[in-house]
């Protein structure tokens, strides 16, 4: 490369070599300055309605995405901190509910206790009237079988002895017959 310079230079100097070079391939200086200013004015022209407005497109574009980026990512955190605080209701519903559940246990506990003892005193109460009642029978029926203990043994008395007893005998060997009973 530095011999064709070199050689450019011995010859008559690099001017001289591209004005040659020029004519050669047909180069017309005054078509090309009208191309570069006509190129110029394209450049700018599209540059100015066309280049921007696209730059500024993708650069709208770029800071949608990147909005919709963040708003995915709050959306997303949003999200898990919902998922959270559903958790965390859950689990104080969940405490809730075991809690009316060993409050229920415990009312019904009482509640049966209550109950059991209200059975307990009326079976008691039953007990102690069939008692009552048993105990005034079996008095009645003792009382009864006195009486007619005591009719027998007149009764008895009367046919063995052969004669009619007073009243006043009658009452005598009725409450001898008593008290030997009851003995």
């Amino acid at each position: 490369m530095e011999k064709v310079f070199m050689l450019a230079a011995a010859e008559g100097g690099i001017g001289e070599m591209v004005k040659s070079t020029g004519e050669q391939f047909g180069f017309n200086t005054q078509l090309f300055v009208s191309q570069v200013i006509s190129f110029c004015i394209v450049a700018f022209l599209l540059h100015r309605f066309a280049y921007k407005p696209i730059l500024q497109v993708l650069e709208e574009r770029r800071h949608k995405i990147a909005e919709g980026l963040a708003n995915a990512e709050k959306i997303k955190q949003e999200l898990a901190n919902a998922q959270a605080k559903a958790q965390e209701i859950l689990n104080q519903a969940s405490a809730q509910g075991t809690k009316m559940i060993e409050d229920a246990r415990a009312a019904a506990a009482k509640v049966q206790e209550v109950e059991t003892q209200k059975a307990i005193a009326t079976a008691n109460d039953i007990v102690a009237k069939a008692r009552q009642a048993s105990e005034a029978e079996l008095a009645r029926m003792k009382a009864e079988l006195r009486r007619e203990v005591g009719r027998l043994v007149v009764a008895t008395t009367a046919k063995v002895t052969g004669k009619v007893l007073t009243p006043d005998d009658q009452q005598r060997l009725t409450d001898e017959t008593s008290r030997q009973l009851a003995a």
